[in-house]
C-alpha cells in the first residue's frame, strides 16, 4: 500500500496541462549548512543575480529561493533567483576565519535557501529525489577551495590556444558565400578573429551532421579556405534527433536503442524542438555515448575537416511541448533511472560524448560550446551565459555571472558580446566588446531576426574602436593562455572577484562591478549609455594604467576618465605582463611572434609573472615554463627566466620565440646602463606621475625557451 496514501501530489502531480505520474513515491532530501563567521556566500551557478548569494528568507530581497534546474530559458530576467541553464549544486565563502565550501553533489531539480543566523550564513539545501551526498571543504584562501573543488569534480581542460581568441557568430550566416564574405570582411577592416560559426540552418532539414545541400554544397572546400588563412570553424550539433526515418542518426537510434524511453519504458520519449517532432539521445547509456563519438568520425561526418568543432546547444534537454520547456521527470534512461534523478547532468553527459568524440577524430584537444552544464562540465569545454539581450543591464549582469562561474569551478565561461537579443546600437556593441575582451571565452553572436552587426558595419570612428578593442585580446592571449594552464592545473578561475585576490580586504567581498583577469589586470566595465568617468576602487598596491602607465595606489576609490575608446584597466604592481604585439590576422599568424613584458613594479620595485607554452593544440605533448622575475640584486636590479620543461615521449618542447622589448614601469631611479650577455641594451625613459619613471629595454631578443639574466647597474 502507498505510504502516505491520501496527500496530494505524493504520487501524482499536474503541471501546466503535464502529468508527473511519480511512481516511486516522494525522495526529496534536505540539509542545512551554516557557514560559522561568514557574513558574504558565493557560487549556486547559473543565475542572473548578484556574486554574493542574497538572502532568501526573514525579508530577504529575494522572496524566493535559488533553483536549480536547468532550463531552456527565452530572454531571461535580471536579479533574479530563477533557474536558468545550468546548475553547479556548490556554495563558497570567505571570511576572517579563513576559507569553506559545501558541494551537494545531487543532479535531481534543487532549491537552496539562504538566510542570516547567530552564528553565520545559513543555507538550507532540498533535492526532489536522490541521496544526501555532500562534501565540505576549507582553507586559508579562496584559492584553496578551488583548488580542492577541482580536484573533486575535475580540473579544467586546457583548451586550444586558438578558442581563446575571437569567435564570430550568428543565427545564421546563410550560405558559404555568406562565410566568405563575412570572413573576407574581416580582412578588409584588418580586424582579427579565429573562428566562425555556423548554427541551425547550415544543415539539411535540421538533421544534425548533415549540410544543406544547396546553402552549403561544398562544405570541405569552405573549411580548407578558411584554414588556409589560419582559421576555424563551429558548427552545432544538439541532442534532440528528428524522427525521420530517411535519417540515419534516427534509423540507428530506433534499432540500437539509444533513445530515453517514455514512462512505459516501451517506446522513446517524444517531445518537439527545432526539427519538429523528435526524440532525445540517452546520453547515460554507453551504447549511445560510444555511437554519438564515433559519429564525429571523418567518414561518419561527412563534409567536415580537422578544422571543424562543436556547439552543443538545446541540452538542457530543451523540449519545446514539454514541462517548463523541457523532459518531463518520469522519462527514463538507462536502467531504468527517472530523468528527475539526473535532469542536471544531461547537458553535461552530451558534451561529454561530443568530447570524446572529437579527440577520437583529431588527437588534438577537443573545442566544445554547451549551454547546459553541472559540476566537472569544465573537463569538457567552455559555456556561455545563453539568450542574453542587447541591453546595458544584460552587459552590466554578465559581470556577477561569470565571476560566479569562475568560483563555481567552471573557469571557461563567456557571454554573448552584443547581446543574442535586439539590436544594440554602436555605443552598447563597443562597450561590450571592450569587456569581452577580457571574458574568459570571447564571442560575439546574435538572433537570426537582429539586424547583422559585424564589428564594422557601424562605420567609423566606430570600426576603429571595435577593431582595438578586439585586438587588446589578441594583445594579452599569452597572458590568457598561461592562465587557463593555472586553471588547468590549480583550478583558479581565469576571471577573478577581487576577493579572490585580496581576501583581507572586507570591502571588495561583495564587489562585482569590477574584476580581475588573473592576479595582474583590473578592469572596470563601463555598463550605462553615455558614462565617460567611473569610480574605481584600486586594492592594496600600486596600479598601472594599461595604456597611459600611470599609477594609482591603493586601498582608494578614484574617479577616472572612461573616454568612449577605452574602458578602465589596470595592471598590478609586482606582475610582469607577457603581450604580444603585433596586429596579425589571427592567432596561429602568431606562433612565432616575439613577446613585449611589461613589467609592473610594487613598492619594493619586484614583479614576477609566468609564460606557459606548447604547440597550442595537441591533447599530450612537451611543454615550458618560463618564470619571470624582477627585484634587488646588490647594488642593482636583475631581471631573471627560469624554464621548466616538461618532455613527453623523450621530447622536449623547442620555440624559437623570443623578448623583443621590455617596459620596466614604476622606477624611481634610472640604471646607468642595462647589461645581457655582456653586451649594453638601447633603452628609453620616459615620467611617468607620483616621480615614478617608465624604462624601455629595446631587443634584448632573449629567447623564452631558455635562462637568461639582465642586469639593471
Amino acid at each position: 500500500e502507498k505510504y502516505p496514501p491520501t496527500e496530494d501530489g505524493m504520487w501524482e502531480e499536474s503541471f501546466g496541462g503535464h502529468r508527473d505520474s511519480k511512481p516511486r513515491g516522494p525522495a526529496a532530501v534536505a540539509m542545512d549548512v551554516t557557514f560559522d563567521g561568514s557574513k558574504s556566500v558565493y557560487g549556486l551557478a547559473e543565475h542572473a543575480s548578484p556574486l554574493a548569494l542574497r538572502n532568501t528568507v526573514k525579508n530577504g530581497p529575494y522572496k524566493d529561493p535559488y533553483r536549480l534546474y536547468n532550463l531552456d530559458v527565452f530572454e531571461y530576467e535580471l536579479d533574479v533567483p530563477m533557474a536558468l541553464y545550468g546548475a553547479i549544486p556548490l556554495i563558497t565563502t570567505h571570511s576572517s576565519r579563513g576559507s569553506a565550501a559545501a558541494f551537494w553533489l545531487n543532479s535531481a531539480e534543487t532549491f537552496i535557501d539562504i538566510m542570516d543566523g547567530t552564528r553565520g550564513k545559513v543555507s538550507h539545501w532540498i533535492s526532489e529525489s536522490g541521496t544526501i551526498d555532500i562534501f565540505l571543504m576549507v582553507g586559508q584562501e579562496p584559492k584553496d577551495i578551488s583548488r580542492e573543488y577541482a580536484k573533486l569534480t575535475g580540473f579544467q581542460s586546457l583548451p586550444q590556444e586558438f578558442s581563446l581568441a575571437y569567435h564570430q557568430c550568428r543565427w545564421n550566416y546563410k550560405d558559404e558565400a555568406d562565410v566568405k564574405s563575412v570572413d573576407e570582411g574581416f580582412d578588409e577592416h584588418d580586424i582579427p578573429y579565429d573562428t566562425i560559426w555556423l548554427d541551425i540552418e547550415h544543415t539539411d532539414g535540421k538533421k544534425y551532421f548533415t549540410w544543406d545541400p544547396s546553402l552549403f554544397p561544398n562544405p570541405k572546400a569552405m573549411q580548407d579556405r578558411l584554414k588556409e588563412k589560419g582559421r576555424k570553424m563551429v558548427t552545432i550539433i544538439d541532442p534532440h534527433i528528428k524522427r525521420d526515418n530517411g535519417y540515419h542518426v534516427h534509423k540507428d537510434a530506433e534499432a540500437q536503442g539509444l533513445y530515453v524511453k517514455d514512462p512505459s519504458g516501451n517506446k522513446p520519449y517524444e517531445g518537439w524542438c527545432w526539427p519538429g517532432s523528435v526524440s532525445y539521445l540517452d546520453f547515460f547509456n554507453p551504447n549511445t555515448l560510444q555511437y554519438w563519438a564515433d559519429k564525429f568520425s571523418f567518414d561518419q561526418y561527412v563534409g567536415s575537416t580537422d578544422i571543424l568543432y562543436t556547439w552543443n546547444d538545446m541540452n538542457e534537454p530543451s523540449v519545446f511541448n514539454g514541462p517548463e520547456v523541457t523532459m518531463k521527470k518520469d522519462a527514463l534512461h538507462w536502467d531504468s533511472v527517472e530523468h528527475r534523478d539526473v535532469h542536471n547532468l544531461y547537458g553535461m553527459q552530451v558534451a561529454k560524448g561530443t568530447w570524446h568524440g572529437q579527440a577520437k577524430r583529431l588527437s588534438k584537444r577537443p573545442f566544445v560550446l554547451t549551454r547546459s552544464f553541472f559540476a566537472g562540465s569544465q573537463r569538457f569545454g567552455a559555456m556561455w551565459t545563453g539568450d542574453n539581450k542587447a541591453e546595458w543591464g544584460h552587459l552590466k549582469e554578465s559581470i556577477p555571472m561569470l565571476l560566479s562561474m569562475g568560483v563555481s569551478g567552471f573557469p571557461f565561461a563567456g557571454a554573448d558580446v552584443g547581446g543574442f537579443f535586439g539590436d544594440p546600437d554602436a555605443e552598447l556593441l563597443l562597450r561590450w566588446y571592450q569587456v569581452g575582451a577580457f571574458y574568459p571565452f570571447f564571442r560575439g553572436h546574435g538572433h537570426i531576426d537582429t539586424k547583422r552587426r559585424e564589428p564594422w558595419l557601424f562605420g567609423e570612428p566606430w570600426t576603429t574602436r571595435n577593431r582595438d578593442a578586439i585586438r587588446t585580446r589578441y594583445r594579452i592571449l599569452p597572458y590568457v593562455y598561461t592562465l587557463f594552464y593555472e586553471a588547468s592545473v590549480e583550478g583558479t578561475p581565469v576571471m577573478r572577484p577581487l576577493y579572490m585576490e585580496f581576501p583581507s580586504d572586507e570591502s571588495v567581498r561583495e564587489m562585482d562591478d569590477e574584476f580581475l583577469l588573473g592576479n595582474a589586470i583590473l578592469v572596470k566595465p563601463i555598463t550605462e549609455q553615455g558614462v565617460t568617468t567611473a569610480n574605481v576602487y584600486f586594492p592594496d598596491g600600486v596600479w598601472y594604467d594599461f595604456k597611459t602607465l600611470f599609477a594609482f595606489t591603493g586601498p582608494r576609490t578614484a574617479l577616472v576618465k572612461a573616454p568612449i575608446e577605452k574602458i578602465p584597466t589596470y595592471v598590478r604592481g609586482g606582475c610582469i605582463l607577457p603581450t604580444k604585439e603585433r596586429a596579425r590576422r589571427n592567432s596561429q599568424l602568431m606562433k612565432n611572434d616575439p613577446y613585449t613584458l611589461y613589467v609592473a613594479l610594487d613598492t619594493g620595485f619586484k614583479a614576477t609573472g609566468q609564460i606557459y607554452l606548447d604547440d597550442g593544440e595537441s591533447l599530450e605533448g612537451p611543454n615550458l615554463l618560463a618564470t619571470l622575475s624582477f627585484g634587488p640584486l646588490g647594488n642593482g636590479l636583475s631581471m631573471t627566466s627560469s624554464v621548466a620543461s616538461s618532455m613527453h615521449n623523450g621530447n622536449e618542447f623547442k620555440t624559437e620565440n623570443v623578448i623583443e622589448r621590455i617596459v620596466v614601469v614604476g622606477l624611481k631611479e634610472i640604471p646607468t646602463k642595462v647589461v645581457f650577455d655582456g653586451r649594453s641594451l638601447s633603452v628609453e625613459v620616459e615620467d611617468l606621475n607620483e616621480g615614478l619613471k617608465v624604462l624601455t629595454i629595446r631587443k634584448p631578443n632573449t629567447k623564452v625557451g631558455e635562462d637568461w639574466q639582465i642586469q639593471l647597474i
